[in-house]
């Protein structure tokens, strides 16, 4: 069974490791590449990670079931992203490859350079229920290069009153930069908090307006 296939390569893995002299005789990354690729066989791996490096800092590109479903700046802890993960998702987690990281590499790539507009990525939006998944939704629809407020988000997602939960849904935002959060701003066009530092709301911003008005 599953289990069973899970505990054989984690008992091969601490056999070699546990092998005298093996450190100059054993290619770990090939080891561990096999053993990844045959628990993806397996399906024994039920999210997927990558670290991409960009002009701000590496990110962290998470895949689930349904495709990305998490994006960490470099803010942001590794281990405690993937320990969130672990406990509301599945512990079921390695740093493999998969086709829809690939894919959210390259376009975040053409975003940072200013050349992508609309991320075209399928989404896991496990993370976020109700109000607040709707405030995500509504957010992904902004268009680059504009921007909205806190309340305006709250009334599109159909609570107009629930200014603050809008904004508590835009800080826990799971897929930043995808679901472009760095676009809502105060009601008196400040820009607002950001997990990635101020700064990088701001250089976000300058960098959509300056492609917008080329």
């Amino acid at each position: 069974n599953a289990c069973g296939k899970g505990s054989e390569m984690n008992d091969l893995e601490t056999r070699m490791a546990a092998t005298p002299g093996s450190e100059g005789s054993v290619d770990w990354e090939s080891l561990r590449a096999r053993l990844i690729e045959r628990a993806e066989g397996d399906r024994l791996i039920e999210l997927a990670y990558e670290r991409h490096d960009t002009p701000f800092g590496t990110l962290l590109v998470v895949s689930g079931g349904q495709g990305v479903l998490r994006i960490a700046l470099d803010a942001e802890q590794e281990e405690d992203v993937l320990g969130d993960l672990s406990r509301r998702v599945s512990p079921r987690i390695a740093r493999t490859g998969r086709d829809v990281i690939a894919e959210a590499r390259v376009q975040l790539d053409s975003y940072f350079r200013g050349d992508l507009q609309h991320f075209d990525l399928p989404l896991d939006w496990q993370l976020t229920r109700g109000f607040r998944r709707e405030v995500l939704h509504e957010t992904a629809a902004i268009p680059y290069g504009s921007t909205a407020s806190y309340a305006e988000m709250a009334e599109r997602a159909g609570s107009p009153r629930a200014v603050r939960a809008a904004g508590s849904a835009l800080a826990t935002n799971p897929l930043p930069i995808v679901v472009p959060c760095h676009r809502v701003l105060r009601s008196d066009g400040a820009v607002g908090s950001y997990l990635g530092g101020t700064s990088m709301k701001e250089a976000l911003l300058a960098m959509e307006r300056e492609r917008t008005n080329d």
